[in-house]
């Protein structure tokens, strides 16, 4: 691999430092590499492995208005190319995150954080979504409308575009900072739900949130997850995800975050290739706690190969 000094030191004088520079909604990104929620935590569990200032940014940890201590374990199996989790939205509720995760973020983390919200009704939403808006670390608010994980509430308000119309309505109403809807892959017509996001006032979109998947212990012949079924995320379903980010990045007229399968500098180009704004890295974090920042530090000279001079000139830039 070619390093930075080594391109650094051959680049033509005068020639500038490759920009990755983004903006997502109106936030000025310093890169597009932001690590996704229920991966990094509310950015204390990363702070001992390195600099997290080094990131565009980080979506924390889907937050709902009850603590949720989540789904029975097993909670995770292993697969061949990626993972299924079923958490099931584990997290100390809203209180907890305003009162103590955010004033505990602020001593070490220096840019706008990605809030994501989850609910079990369009009340909870709101509710959430208002009170999240007031906190000035809070740069983006990210709902959840796709998480596959929880029996009753994300799943069927992600899968209608009437549902996820009314919720992102909802959430509009009572904010005033930038509002992302993340979407499901498990849908018949993606394009269709984010149009309808998209009308409802959303502005942006971010997909795609883990797929449906399960595994079953032949020795037991019984499911690996307690819950049966979970969230099947990694590099297996990233050309599911280019496909997905395409399609809606043409059909929509609000900025995309790409999001599935996302592992290497080149993942992160070919996600904003298909029309990206900023990229999400979700699994890659479960296993490497250093992967967005490898991420951040491979980008230029990945770009530098590429003759990308600024990442934002390359947003959908493939027919």
């Amino acid at each position: 691999m070619v390093s930075k000094q080594f391109i650094a030191q051959n680049r033509p004088a005068g020639k500038p430092a490759p920009d990755m520079s983004v903006t997502l909604s109106g936030l000025k990104l310093d890169n597009p590499v932001v690590p996704a929620s229920g991966t990094f935590g509310y950015g204390n569990e990363f702070r001992d492995f390195y600099d997290i200032n080094i990131l565009g940014s980080f979506s924390f940890k889907g937050t709902t208005r009850e603590p949720r201590f989540g789904n029975p374990t097993p909670r995770i199996a292993e697969c061949e190319a990626g993972m299924i989790n079923a958490v099931g939205l584990q997290n100390p509720g809203i209180d907890a995150v305003i009162a103590e995760e955010l004033p505990r973020l602020k001593s070490f983390f220096h840019k706008p954080v990605i809030a994501n919200i989850s609910g079990f009704s369009i009340e909870e939403y709101a509710y959430c979504c208002e009170r999240i808006d007031r906190e000035e670390q809070v740069g983006i608010i990210e709902v959840n409308v796709s998480c596959p994980n929880v029996r009753h509430g994300g799943m069927s308000f992600g899968t209608s575009p009437e549902c996820a119309a009314e919720v992102t309505r909802a959430v509009k109403a009572v904010t005033t900072k930038p509002v992302v809807i993340k979407l499901s892959p498990n849908v018949t017509d993606i394009v269709a739900i984010a149009r309808a996001c998209e009308q409802a006032g959303a502005d942006g979109l971010c997909l795609i949130n883990t797929m449906l998947g399960m595994r079953i212990d032949p020795v037991r012949r019984r499911p690996v997850i307690a819950n049966t079924m979970g969230g099947f995320s990694g590099p297996a379903i990233f050309p599911v995800a280019v496909r997905m980010v395409y399609q809606v990045s043409r059909a929509c007229r609000i900025p995309v975050i790409g999001c599935g399968g996302v592992a290497t500098a080149r993942d992160v180009i070919e996600m904003m290739m298909a029309g990206a704004t900023a990229v999400e890295v979700g699994a890659a974090n479960l296993v490497n706690p250093y992967a967005s920042k490898e991420i951040v530090e491979a980008l230029p000279a990945e770009m530098e190969r590429l003759g990308i001079g600024r990442l934002r000139d390359i947003v959908g830039c493939v027919e």
